[in-house]
This record gives structure tokens, sequence and C-alpha cells, in this order.
């Protein structure tokens, strides 16, 4: 196979603008930047726990420092709006911070033994590959870019084909802070090229892939064969549940952003709106101006709450599912001209619908009436997925019990908000493996080494 790398466009989704062009990486020059990087993770996990603590949290600084070029490059690459663009900076620049304050806090154990004492270990991996997503460039990257650091690892980031600009720019700010050469590397280029070496070498030690499910059952498939270790974030298909007793004002006003922010390419987009029968009527009054008033546009424009998708392919992908002559209950409205625009669409469907069931990744919800809270429990769970998920209520018992009862890894009550760096993030059922985030960040990216020391005396 050649080593001749050719290019990735880099196309603006508002313009359909070439912005820029980057390098692919083969095979070849894969497996040469697995070999830096091993050599340069050794040298990193022998620095005192304070040191890599306090690069670290030079590199957050660095990134603190360029929030606006890190914002207006999402921007250009991505399509985002200016505020998400600028959320999604600074959360990089908090989750290096997060990261940095638990490298010395990375503590083993002492188990009660007889005859002696045991105590464990937390040893890096080594190596770590994370394969991010166009959906989330910035943030997504840093969910396994920062722990892995910080537990000692070095870390190879293959960005998708789409997004590798803000990618390649923090590897620059990384080194800036002086993180060592070839520790934290870029790898721009095709999945089924450069994202297959990553997960086909046996220098790395452990993949991070945050995608689809059906690219991440490929990727496990493959990691099972060297029994590589493996997280998976994989698609979504969450539940807004809205019962009678909700503020519907409130849950009405907070929907549009569940399914709509980032145009709705969110693995956690409540795109099922399931609603009890006695309030759907006055529910769906209240809804429709509020996703009518999500203002879709330039993304520079300040004013502008959605902007484009991310591609033409995603923009058919979302087609498929609503064609043109499709009833919509509420249809919101995008510009005119080049740029890969879709309204905001709200259906009334059917649970068996391939719109209920199946992740759309657009600005598309369905909403679908139930009737107790048994129905509610039923309705939400009937998909593969289970990433995360939303119920209105009042009533603080109904909340736990349903909190319970429906299958997801992360549940919001009164809310919409999914991910916080302070807490683990992931999936059940085929919305992926393992968690990311919280508390238990680093410990994903070490081993555990049991060491026990005998004290009984020689006879």
């Amino acid at each position: 196979m050649s080593t001749v790398p050719h290019e990735l466009d880099i196309i603006n989704p508002a313009t359909e603008e070439v912005v820029a062009t980057v390098p692919t990486t083969g095979p070849a020059e894969v497996d040469a930047a697995v070999r830096r990087a091993a050599a340069a993770q050794r040298k990193w996990a022998a620095l005192a726990p304070g040191d890599r603590a306090r690069i670290l949290r030079r590199f957050a600084d660095v990134v603190d420092a360029h929030l606006r070029p890190l914002a207006e490059l999402e921007l250009l690459e991505a399509g985002h709006t200016l505020a998400n663009a600028e959320w999604e900076a600074g959360n990089v620049r908090d989750l290096l911070h997060y990261a940095a304050g638990g490298v010395e806090r990375l503590n083993g154990t002492q188990i009660p033994v007889a005859d002696g004492l045991n105590i464990t270990f937390q040893e890096p991996l080594g190596v770590v590959a994370v394969i991010a997503p166009w959906n989330f460039p910035m943030p997504i990257a840093a969910w396994g870019t920062a722990p892995a650091l910080a537990a000692g690892n070095a870390v190879l980031l293959k960005p998708a084909e789409t997004t590798p600009l803000t990618a390649l720019r923090l590897a620059r700010y990384a080194l800036d802070a002086g993180l060592p050469e070839d520790l934290f590397q870029v790898l721009p280029g095709e999945g089924p090229v450069t994202g297959a070496a990553l997960v086909d070498h046996p220098g790395v030690a452990k993949v991070v892939f945050t995608g689809s499910t059906a690219t991440g059952r490929r990727i496990a498939a493959r990691c099972a064969a060297q029994t590589k270790r493996l997280t998976l974030e994989l698609g979504g298909k969450s539940p807004n549940i809205v019962f009678a007793d909700a503020d519907l004002e409130t849950a009405a006003a907070a929907a549009p952003g569940s399914f709509l922010d980032n145009t709705g390419q969110d693995c956690c987009a409540r795109s099922r709106i399931l609603v009890q029968r006695s309030v759907y009527d006055r529910f769906m009054e209240l809804l429709e101006p509020a996703v009518r008033s999500f203002t879709a546009g330039d993304p520079a424009d300040p004013a502008t709450r959605m902007g484009p998708l991310i591609s033409a392919a995603q923009r058919e992908r979302v087609r498929s599912y609503v064609p043109e002559d499709a009833p919509a209950a509420i249809r919101g409205e995008v510009p005119a001209g080049k740029g890969f625009w879709y309204p905001a669409t709200v259906l009334e469907g059917r649970p068996e619908d391939r719109t209920a069931v199946e992740e759309i990744f657009g600005p598309v919800a369905v909403v679908l009436p139930f009737d107790d809270e048994a129905d509610a429990v039923r309705l939400a769970n009937a998909t593969e997925y289970g990433l995360s998920g939303s119920l209105w209520t009042r009533d603080v018992g109904r909340a736990l019990r349903v909190s319970r009862a429906v299958a997801a890894g992360n549940l919001s009550v009164n809310s919409h908000s999914s991910v916080r760096y302070w807490t683990p993030f992931g999936g059940f059922k085929q919305s992926g493996i393992g968690r990311e985030l919280g508390p238990d960040a680093l410990t994903a990216f070490t081993e555990t080494k049991n060491v026990f020391i005998s004290t009984t005396k020689e006879q």
C-alpha cells in the first residue's frame, strides 16, 4: 500500500467553500507515530506527578488564551454557532484543568491480607488512540485526551475527516505549553485507512471511539482480535418524557434546544418527545412558537441559534427520513442559497415509525402520546439505544421511579443537561461501552497492578 498521503478538503458547511486542505496520514506514518509516542510516553510517565500536572495546567492556560481563535476555526469547519463553539473551546480548557487535578490523586490502595502487605498501583497503559467525531470535535477529543495524558499515557488523536483543524491547532498549543514532543500527536485521515491502522496497531494499548453504533461494532471486533481495551460512545435516540403534572410552559420552551442544538447532530438529542395524552394538545400549542423561534442562519451572527448540517451527505441522510411531502406538525425556516441547511422539523408519529426508533442525527423530532407512567417507560425503552433522556414532572417520587426504570446512562429531571465533566458519561445497550468524564476518568486509562510484600520471618 502506498504511504504517499493525499489531502482532505475542509469545507465550510454554511457556504460550501473549501477553507483548508490537510494532508492525510497513511499506515506507514501511523506506525512511525506510534513508535515515537511510545518513546515519549515512557519519559512522560517517569516525570513526577506534580510536574505532569503543572504542564497540563499550562496547556489549559494556553487554550484559555486562544478561545476565540479556536471557536472561529470550529465555526469554519463544523458550522457551529459562535456561542456553541466558544463553549466547546472553554470545555477543553476545563477538562484539562480537571484532569490535571487528578494526576496527584491517582491513588492505589492498601488491602489487609495475612502475612504481609498488599498494595495496588494504577499504571498507565502506554499509547492511547482517540478517534473523535465531527459533531463536537473539540470537547469530545478532550474527553479522551485530557485524562489519558493525565494518567501518564501518550495520545494519538485522529479527528474526523471533515473537522481536523481545531485538533491540529490544539496539538500546536500543547507544544507551546511544554508537553513533550510526540506525546500528543494529531493524525488526520480517513477512518478506513488512518483509523483502521490505529485500531490494528499492536503498539496501541487502548482505543477511544465516539461515533455511530455500526462503526463502533466494527472497531470492537478488531480490538477483540488483540484483546485491546476500548471505550465506545455510540448512537442515541433519547426520550424527552413530559408528564401531565409538569410545568408545561417550561417543558415546551426547553424542548427545542434538546433536539435542535448543534442542528440535532448530538448523540444525546431528545428526538423522541413523549407527552402524556391528557396534555398533548396543549403541549403542541406551546411547542410550535418555541421551535419557530430557534433561528437558523449565519453561524457567526450572535442571534443565530442553529447552523447548517455538517455536509451534503448528512443532509441527504436526514432527508431520507423526512421526504419533502411528509406531513410535519411544525417546520421551521432556513436560509436560501448555499449551505447544508435543513429546517427544524417536528413530526407526529407512531412508535413503530423509523423516525421514532432510528437515530436521524439532524434537526428532527417525533412526538408520541402516552397514557400513564408504565406506558411512558415502555415507549422510552423501545429502541436499541440507551444514552440519555429527560423527564418533566413535579412529583419527586415519579422522577426517581422513572429514572430508575428508563434504560439509559444519563438522565435529567426538569432539565436537558446530559454532560458535565465532573460526572460520568456513557450509554446502555447499543449506545456504548464504558464511561468517560467524572472522578474515575483517569483510572479508565490505567491498569491496576497488585503487589504483595511478605512480612513473614524466614524459618
